[in-house]
């Protein structure tokens, strides 16, 4: 008996000790960015008629960021691009993967949203280019070269961050925000909601949901320095505040980069993660005059400086750096042949921009559901990841346009002080209303193409993992 004692208190000792110098390894983090500019002139993303750009007013960038912590390691690629697919996504990770011995399940891609980069994916990008390559025998602005070079850039970016490798002293925390973002849909009088109705509307009764005012902060810094030399931004808003112009920009990200390194140097490298924000935007719909990019921009960044120059951010002294993730089948909405055959008509009248609006975003998403049903069958499966940092902070990545109230929930359930939800992660299929929002409908309804609950199990799974790191 007193063997098996010793030996049980042996093994003790051990996982303790164990535990101990796993948590004492130093954490690492390398920073890279890669230029993923598009061609000019070349489709613009965004919106629901031909737009080709015409110049840059900032550069696109891959951003990544790799962390490491003895044989652990993970990796985020911020894209300033409205969304990324899976068919992209995916080689880029395995790619990445192979080339830098990061597991595939540990590198999250994600997208930041601007509406000022490159049309490359999508049934609405099909349209256009079969309709050129019928009107001309060619489309001058064919984007298989461009996705092509963009998987490459991606892996380029993961490699390079890898390589830069150093070890970091790390923050991780909250500023809080809540004068640049809207909920941008409204209950109306006679008992609709509305996706942004004019402003100074009398109808308006107020929102019909939340915004998320959490500014998420994760500052890296060399050992023993007071200002970081790479940050991580995240924040709930749509990166639709340039007014639909014709230069590449990666929005008001853009504005937080510049204000943030006018503040910490122009080494600081800043990357941004997009909240859920599939209903925020920064519509103000009670003032004639609107905050745009590089003003919104500012005012983000002096938020962030503000907070982390108030030494009060928590650092993270025991890093525990670990990944879960998971792969959550979401039913595909129905749609019949007649469905399709009408969407194709219809979409003739986009070229003479004659197609109303809803009328436009329905028809692209009967095309895209057809599309991804030809791809995946009934369901599509969308992943989510969680990484943690240490035992207070967590970072949850969530495919497509989240609505609010999902990221919210999730932070609500999240056993870690302080989670980062990140959206439009490794795989972008439009939006992800809640249950309630689906009741109510407007566009971003008309705009989802998996069935009603699909958020709640995300936030679901994501919880499970969350609950798993801790």
């Amino acid at each position: 008996m007193s063997v098996i004692r010793c030996f049980a208190f042996g093994l003790f000792a051990f996982l303790i000790i164990g535990e101990t110098t796993i948590a004492a390894d130093e954490l690492q983090a390398g920073v890279a960015f890669v230029d993923i500019t598009a061609p000019i002139p070349f489709r613009m993303h965004g919106y629901f008629y031909e737009r080709l750009s015409t110049g840059v007013k900032d550069p696109l960038f891959a951003r990544a960021i790799v962390l490491k912590q003895g044989k652990e390691m993970a990796a985020f690629v911020f894209c300033d691009l409205v969304g990324i697919p899976y068919a992209e996504t995916m080689p880029a990770r395995k790619k990445a993967s192979s080339r830098s011995d990061i597991p595939v399940e540990h590198i999250a891609i994600t997208a930041t949203h601007t509406h000022t980069g490159p049309q490359f994916f999508m049934s609405l990008n099909d349209f256009w280019h079969d309709y050129a390559v019928a009107k001309h025998g060619k489309d001058p602005y064919d984007a298989a070269a461009y996705r092509a070079e963009l998987i490459d850039k991606i892996a380029d970016a993961v490699v390079q961050a890898k390589a830069a490798l150093t070890p970091v002293e790390a923050r991780s925390g909250f500023a809080s925000e809540d004068r640049i973002s809207f909920n941008r849909r409204y209950h109306m009088k006679g008992g609709a909601v509305r996706f942004n109705p004019a402003v100074n509307n009398p109808d308006i009764i107020g929102p019909a949901g939340p915004i998320d005012p959490q500014v998420g902060i994760l500052s890296f810094a060399k050992p023993g320095a007071k200002e970081p030399s790479s940050l991580i931004v995240s924040f709930a808003m749509h990166p639709d505040t340039s007014g639909g112009g014709t230069l590449y920009s990666a929005d008001y990200i853009h504005g937080l980069d510049e204000r943030l390194k006018h503040i910490f140097g122009t080494d600081c490298k800043v990357m941004f993660a997009t909240g859920t924000c599939g209903d925020i935007n920064n519509r103000d719909v009670h003032s004639e005059k609107q905050r745009m990019a590089d003003e919104l921009g500012t005012i983000l960044g002096d938020v962030v400086a503000g907070e982390i120059q108030k030494d009060q951010l928590p650092p993270i002294k025991q890093p525990a750096l670990a990944v879960r993730s998971t792969k959550v089948p979401c039913p595909l909405q129905q749609v019949s042949a007649d469905d399709v055959a009408k969407a194709n008509t219809k979409m003739e009248r986009l070229v003479t921009r004659e197609l109303p609006f809803m009328e436009s975003v329905e028809a692209c998403k009967i095309l895209d559901v057809e599309r991804l049903r030809k791809i995946w069958g009934d369901t599509v499966p969308l992943e989510v990841q969680a990484f943690r940092l240490d035992n207070d902070t967590a970072i949850v990545t969530l495919p497509s346009e989240i609505f609010v109230n999902l990221g919210l929930a999730i932070k609500a359930a999240s056993p870690f002080k302080t989670t980062l939800v990140v959206e439009l992660a490794n795989d972008s299929v439009a939006y992800i209303p809640t249950k309630q929002a689906f009741l109510e409908g407007s566009y971003e309804v008309t705009n989802s193409r998996v069935e009603r609950g699909s958020g709640e199990k995300l936030v679901e799974a994501a919880i499970g993992l969350l609950k798993e790191l801790k």
